[in-house]
């Protein structure tokens, strides 16, 4: 666990902290930013605040609906106003939080158990009595990803290849993976090339680094740099060229509906940026 300053009483509820190591690895110092505790008589007839006439609490109107990115917007805007910033680095006056760790297999089926009963459907009846057990072993296979080391997959490389000095190009990978925001299916395929300096790898491991990103909860914009970023950290080519393109399901299945929508996200490094006729040869070769 970690140790955590008591806040006044006096203080909104409303705040953040960051900590980091002192010297000695021995004590975290813990910043909180906090907001000024505001008098809810002052609040009665300011338009917007609780209490008010146009407050989502309106006794006469009933609660307004506030959809989740709504209240998040504010929640980054009461951020923004920050007046004080208070130090705590006394050990005086502390309480020790413990630290949670990951749900083990029995809670997670519980969880999925919960999720079941949830849409209304009976979490007892005989056709989904298995149902967690099945879920959570889909998510073993479908979060795998967070278990591979990419970096290894690209260890192995041959230098024999006869002095080749153009580009590399693997198509059409397929791969699935998970949107991060409601954790819909992401369908798509990657293309990756590079340019190889004397030595080359396996082309399956290629495949093996999309792979091991795609399994993971994701944006496609960040696994379009996580997969370009690692075949320039480990191959140190001379130029790394990704394109993924991808229907997301929590745009097709949900939300606006938009069927057959595809999202491209593109990298390009080294000398695919600086270019043009290496740059054109390659998306030529994905049409």
């Amino acid at each position: 666990g970690f140790l955590v300053g008591r806040l006044p009483p006096d203080l909104a509820a409303s705040f953040r902290f960051w900590h980091h190591w002192s010297e000695n690895q021995q004590l975290y110092f813990i910043s909180f930013v906090t907001t000024s505790y505001r008098d809810p008589e002052e609040d009665r007839d300011t338009p917007g605040m609780p209490g008010s006439p146009s407050s989502d609490l309106d006794t006469q109107n009933g609660p307004s609906t506030m959809a989740p990115h709504d209240s998040a917007a504010l929640f980054d805007a009461d951020r923004d106003h920050v007046e004080e910033t208070i130090e705590v680095v006394s050990t005086d006056n502390v309480v020790s939080i413990k630290v949670s760790e990951q749900p083990n297999r029995t809670e997670a089926e519980a969880a999925v158990k919960t999720l079941i009963a949830y849409t209304g459907e009976d979490a007892e009846r005989p056709g989904v009595q298995e149902t967690p057990k099945r879920v959570v072993k889909a998510f073993d296979e479908w979060f795998g990803g967070y278990e591979i080391d990419a970096n290894t997959l690209l260890s192995k490389t041959f230098d024999e290849v006869e002095g080749y000095h153009d580009m590399v190009l693997l198509r059409d990978i397929p791969f699935h993976s998970h949107c991060e925001h409601h954790m819909a299916p992401i369908v798509g395929k990657a293309h990756v090339a590079y340019m190889p300096r004397g030595r080359v790898v396996g082309i399956s491991k290629l495949a093996r680094v999309v792979d091991a990103f795609a399994r993971r909860f994701q944006i496609q914009e960040r696994m379009t740099e996580e997969v370009a970023q690692t075949i320039e950290r480990v191959l140190e080519p001379a130029g790394v060229a990704v394109v993924i393109e991808a229907e997301h399901h929590c745009m097709t299945t949900r939300g606006i509906h938009t069927h057959d929508t595809v999202m491209h996200t593109k990298h390009l490094s080294g000398v695919f940026r600086e270019d043009a006729n290496l740059r054109r040869e390659f998306f030529d070769a994905l049409r």
